[in-house]
């Protein structure tokens, strides 16, 4: 074997680089497809994650309440039954069960969505109910006036 001018016996250089190493770089092309994927699921599901029963609620110029907890929701459907998220309650069981989901006690706020084809006595008795349990902090939900 003879040796090449200059260079040792036996090792050669290969070109192109290094073939078969680590590889010290991280591809973010698959991290941000499953990103954007991520966020056309959330943005799609979100609008369906409203707890309770669907209602057609009334309108109202009322300005929105600013708050940073969240109020526990009685739903009233036009037939006049009264559901705590997705669970129908009896005019019995509506003070137990806000006690039961109340995290400060009755200093809790208890927003009342009430179907705007519900009667209107039949609202009021609700909120007599949610008062009468030592609940002070009920407001009624409506939608913003679109005019």
């Amino acid at each position: 074997m003879g040796m090449a001018a200059g260079g040792k016996a036996g090792t050669r250089r290969r070109r192109g680089g290094r073939r078969g190493g680590a590889i010290n770089e991280i591809n973010m092309t698959p991290f941000i497809d499953v990103v954007l994927v991520l966020l056309i699921i959330f943005m799609v599901a979100a609008p369906m994650m409203t707890v309770g029963v669907p209602l057609d609620l009334p309108q109202s110029k009322a300005a929105p309440l600013n708050s940073d907890t969240k109020p526990i929701t009685l739903s009233i459907r036009q037939t006049g039954q009264v559901f705590l998220g997705e669970d129908e309650l009896s005019d019995d069981t509506i003070v137990p069960k806000l006690t039961e989901a109340s995290k400060s006690g009755t200093e809790e706020r208890v927003f009342v969505r009430g179907d705007k084809r519900v009667d209107y006595g039949r609202v009021a008795q609700v909120m007599a109910i949610v008062t009468g349990g030592g609940f002070r902090k009920v407001a009624l939900v409506t939608e913003p006036d679109q005019r």
